[in-house]
């Protein structure tokens, strides 16, 4: 009985998986937008970038995917899951239960490369890079006990004055992005 029960539910944990990989993705993009614009340690760290450069952060093999392009002057565009051109760094989840882990915070990201839950392909500095900005944009904008678990070292300087306004600004721009791309 509960093998029958279990082969049932096993197909709608997928789905619920993937939705949630999906949207997190969606809102991660339009937030590394958002803290490239409000977050000087993102700009400088995103500087450091090629203008043009394409990250993608994707579920192989033709999973749920997002794409953030560096625009210049250490800010991001979200291409959402389609790029003008080829990327210059792709960052893979082998599986969706692997995406799922890193993105409900059940597992840090390095954490998942060291078990070989990803590939990067690309070069491994810029992987670096893009990690600690992520790493940046969750300490904003997850609780503080949600972002240790989440990200590899949560930043000492980051008080809370600072983390509310910069998080109430990264969330106004996503919405107001969300807003934006419904209505085109």
């Amino acid at each position: 009985m509960t093998d029958m029960l279990a082969k049932r539910i096993q197909p709608m944990v997928f789905q619920a998986r993937r939705l949630y990989v999906e949207l997190m993705f969606q809102v991660m993009g339009r937030a590394l937008q958002a803290v490239s614009e409000v977050d000087e340690k993102v700009q400088n760290e995103a500087r450091a970038l090629p203008d043009g450069f394409l990250f993608e952060m994707m579920v192989m093999p033709d999973g749920s995917k997002l794409i953030v392009e560096h625009t210049g002057q250490g800010r991001f565009r979200y291409h959402g899951d389609q790029a003008p051109r080829p990327v210059d760094l792709s960052i893979q989840f082998k599986h969706i239960a692997h995406a799922f882990l890193v993105l409900s915070f059940q597992e840090k990201t390095s954490v998942a490369f060291a078990n070989d839950r990803m590939l990067v392909d690309g070069d491994i500095s810029y992987a670096v890079r893009m990690t600690r900005v992520l790493n940046r944009l969750e300490s904003f904008i997850l609780p503080k006990l949600i972002a240790e678990r989440a990200v590899k070292e949560y930043p000492a300087d980051l008080h809370l004055p600072e983390k509310l306004i910069s998080a109430a600004r990264i969330y106004l721009k996503v919405a107001t992005n969300f807003v934006e791309t419904a209505r085109a």
